[in-house]
This record gives C-alpha cells, sequence and structure tokens, in this order.
C-alpha cells in the first residue's frame, strides 16, 4: 500500500513538481495552497506524512505544525526552510517536525528524508504491535493458580501496582524477584508492567547469565563511535532503550563485581555513561531484577554487593515452588493440557486418574516450567483422548530423597487407629523448627524447606508468634 504525502506550500509550481516526483516514486500526494486548506484536508486523506512550508500567508508553518502534534501526533512532518536558515530550523524541531529542508529543494534529498521518515513510522507502528503482544501475555492474570500462597503473591503483587498508580514524584523503587527456576519471575515481572502505568512504554529484558561479562556492559550502557577498536557506530545500551519503561535483569546474581557497582549508581542518580562518552544522560526506568540464588548468601561470600543487595530488594517478590503450592498443580497442568493440545490439533485431551495421582505426588523440581513442558512432551505421545502417566517422563531421579537418618522433626510413621490430624502435625512441625531456629524467620524456613513468605502465611494461618521476653523470663525474677 502507497504511502500518502500532504504538500502544504504556497509556492504553486514547487508543490506540483513535488507532486509529480513523489507520484514517480510510488507515493501518493496531494497539495494545498495554505495552512487552513492543508488542515482541512487532514481528516480526508489521512496523509502518513506532511511537508510543511515554514513561511505562508495566513497561518504559518510553525501554527500548522502544532494543530498537527496537538491533533494528529502520528503523522511525521517535515518543514521546509526558505528563511532564517538554523534559527527556524531549531525553532521547528523544537516544536516537533520531524526533521527540516532547506530550499531550493533537492528532489533526491527529499526522497531519502521521506524514506527515512516513512521507515521509522514502520518500525514503530512494528514497536507498538510488538508490545500490544507482549501485553497479551503478561499481567497478573497470566500467574495461574488459586491456592494461598499464590493468592497472597497476586495480592502482595497488586498492592505495589497501586501504590506505583499514586506515586506524586519520582521513580518507583526496584523490584527484587527471587524463587527457584522455573517458579515464573519473568511472568512475575511482565505483570508489573504491564499491569502498571508504565505499561504502553517499553519492557526490555536481558539474562545476565546469557552474555559473557565482558559484553555485558556494552550491551547495558552502549558505547560512542571509536571507544574501541570494532566501535564502528554508534549503539545505545538497553538502558537507553528501556528509558521511560522497565528494565528486567534476570539472573542478577550472576553479574561480575565491577558491573555491579555501575547498575548501583544508575539506581542511584537515575544516569547513564555510554562507553568512551564523558557526559551522563538522565533516564527514567523502573529495575526489576530476579535470581534463583540466595543473594544473602553471595554477599557473606564477597560475590555480590551488599548495598546494591539492599537498593535492589525495596520491593521483595519470593516466589513460592510448585511443590508449596500443591492444589494448583492439577489447574496448571489442564490448562497446559487445554494450550498444547490446541495447538497440536489434538482438543479433548484429559488426565487418567492414575496419572493425576502422579502429578500430584511428583515433587516438580523443575517446577511450573517442567510441569508446562512435560505436558506439551504428554501430548505430543498421546494416541488417544487419556494421558496416562507413561506419557508424562516424569524425573524422580531428580527429586531429593527423603534422608533416613534419626531427625526429631520427622514425625513417627506409626499411624494410631483415630487417624491422623494433618494440620496439627504441620502445626507442630513449624513450631519445632521455630523453636529449633530461636524463632529465627529465615533459618526456620531453610529447614523447611520452605520459602520465608510461604512459612510467615502459615505461621499466621497457625497464630504462631514468637514468645516475648517476659514469656520466656523464669517466674519471679
Amino acid at each position: 500500500m502507497s504511502k500518502a504525502v500532504l504538500i502544504i506550500d504556497d509556492e504553486a509550481t514547487l508543490a506540483k513538481n513535488i507532486k509529480l516526483y513523489l507520484a514517480r516514486h510510488g507515493y501518493e500526494a496531494q497539495t494545498a495552497a495554505s495552512g487552513e486548506d492543508g488542515l482541512a484536508q487532514l481528516d480526508d486523506f489521512k496523509p502518513d506524512l506532511v511537508l510543511l512550508d515554514y513561511q505562508m500567508s495566513g497561518l504559518s508553518g510553525l501554527d500548522v505544525l502544532r494543530r498537527i502534534r496537538a491533533d494528529a501526533p502520528h503523522i511525521k512532518v517535515i518543514m521546509l526552510t526558505g528563511h532564517g536558515g538554523v534559527d527556524v530550523a531549531v525553532e521547528a524541531m523544537k516544536a516537533g517536525a520531524f526533521d527540516y529542508l532547506s530550499k531550493p529543494v533537492v528532489l533526491g534529498e527529499l526522497k531519502l528524508l521521506l524514506d527515512k521518515a516513512l521507515g521509522q513510522e514502520r518500525l514503530e507502528s512494528a514497536l507498538h504491535y510488538y508490545q500490544g503482544r507482549q501485553a497479551e501475555k503478561s499481567g497478573l492474570g497470566k500467574l495461574l493458580g488459586e491456592s494461598p500462597p499464590m493468592l497472597a503473591l497476586k495480592r502482595k503483587i497488586r498492592q505495589f501496582i497501586d501504590a506505583e498508580q499514586r506515586l506524586v514524584d519520582g521513580e518507583p523503587p526496584a523490584v527484587l524477584i527471587t524463587g527457584e527456576t522455573g517458579t515464573g519471575k519473568e511472568l512475575a515481572a511482565r505483570a508489573f508492567h504491564f499491569d502498571g502505568p508504565r505499561r504502553q512504554k517499553p519492557f526490555i529484558e536481558l539474562n545476565c547469565a546469557a552474555i559473557p561479562a565482558q559484553l555485558l556492559e556494552t550491551e547495558l550502557f552502549g558505547f560512542e563511535r571509536g571507544a574501541f577498536t570494532d566501535a564502528k557506530e554508534r549503539k545505545l545500551g538497553l538502558v537507553e532503550m528501556a528509558n521511560g519503561g522497565t528494565l528486567f535483569l534476570d539472573e542478577i546474581g550472576e553479574m561480575e563485581l565491577a558491573l555491579q557497582v555501575k547498575l548501583l549508581k544508575l539506581l542511584e542518580d537515575k544516569t547513564v555513561r555510554r562507553l568512551g562518552s564523558l557526559r551522563d544522560q538522565k533516564v527514567d526506568l523502573r529495575i526489576i531484577a530476579a535470581t534463583n540464588q540466595a543473594l544473602e548468601e553471595r554477599v557473606r561470600q564477597g560475590l555480590f554487593r551488599s548495598d546494591l543487595f539492599f537498593r535492589l530488594r525495596i520491593i521483595h517478590i519470593a516466589l513460592p515452588p510448585l511443590r508449596e503450592r500443591s492444589d494448583d498443580i492439577l489447574l496448571l497442568a489442564q490448562t497446559f493440557l487445554d494450550r498444547h493440545g490446541k495447538r497440536y490439533g489434538k482438543e479433548g485431551l484429559r488426565f487418567s486418574p492414575a496419572a493425576e495421582h502422579a502429578l500430584r505426588h511428583y515433587s516438580w523440581p523443575g517446577n511450573v516450567r517442567e510441569l508446562r513442558n512435560g505436558i506439551e512432551h504428554a501430548v505430543l505421545l498421546a494416541e488417544d483422548v487419556l494421558i496416562e502417566p507413561q506419557h508424562l517422563t516424569l524425573c524422580p531421579a531428580l527429586t531429593p530423597a527423603p534422608s533416613q537418618a534419626s531427625d526429631p522433626l520427622l514425625p513417627s510413621q506409626n499411624f494410631p487407629s483415630e487417624g491422623v490430624d494433618l494440620e496439627r502435625l504441620e502445626q507442630d512441625l513449624i513450631v519445632q523448627a521455630l523453636q529449633r531456629a530461636s524463632w529465627n524467620v529465615s533459618r526456620a524456613a531453610k529447614l523447611l524447606n520452605l520459602s520465608r513468605d510461604t512459612l510467615r502465611y502459615r505461621m499466621e494461618k497457625y497464630r504462631l508468634h514468637a514468645p516475648s521476653q517476659e514469656d520466656s523470663r523464669p517466674a519471679g525474677e
């Protein structure tokens, strides 16, 4: 489909010549002899670009430009200047012109400028389409699960998003998302962005473990031409590309200490300096970091800066592993079964009772990612509508074997005739772990192989609180 160009110029001969030239090169062109006439044609002609004379009788070119920017900001405007030189060009660019061209117009230069402007328009259109597709697969609604840990998680994220909506001044704080591999850290990051006030801006992601350390700095911060031997052209870094939006740094624990210093400066000053540049650039972005490592331990080992750690975890989201949200397993499995069944033309698939039992009683060390991939494998193997355990290809070898050593935290296997109260048993185990850890929630969570947030949720459920010093003081003191 040919692009439409409206030529607004009171020099009739020039406008006619440009129109004929553009028609020969595949453009649909139309002319207007005044600013008023040009504005009247905008609604009917719907141009992709306007060639606008700066000095005309009646409405000036700048007045017309401002009206176009207000009423149809998607239309690119190239200003034709025959008076005032550089000052006029600067004024036009400040008012929102894409570029300018001095009279007398060289048609070849005009063609190059048109191609540049409309090529950028195509890129912007593609970017908007891509962002729309990203938004479709993002948001809190994509964090599947109705178990108590997942409901608490989604409620917590929603509270932070709502607080950001009310933010009066400054950028929102950084977010640190922790969780085992496959728990959905990227989905949580996308929920912050695509359900928040920055949803129309870029969401840029980078896996810090996927890029060699020596390239990570230039990927993040960019470089100037000549900054090093192979720097033939200026390159924008991902920080600048994310300006106005969100930069998601996955596997942040893999970042080297030298680069952590620069990231800390970015968080504190909101400025970025390209490699080889002498000038800092102001940026407005939110940083979300994610890791499957225990960053506290890496701080103790001297592998991660403590100041960066505390700067990142102003907002901390801990994603529960799938084994701690077992109520969600069948819901997730059926969702993936329907999705992959539709993809492979095998709709109507269902799990046999034996397959459901296998799904519920497997520990899922790879979490939701392992479940999703396992269901896809099962769909490919299925020969009829029923999914059986042999289709699932679970990996019990990856499941930690239960310890056979005597441990006071392990309950007796002698079941009483009246049965077992599982909730009471869970409560007793939690109390034992808390007592052993001197009521330190983090240490108790490790003993129970739970996340800190999950343990806090269960402590609230059973109304368990650390005894006060007065409660623990011997009577008579």
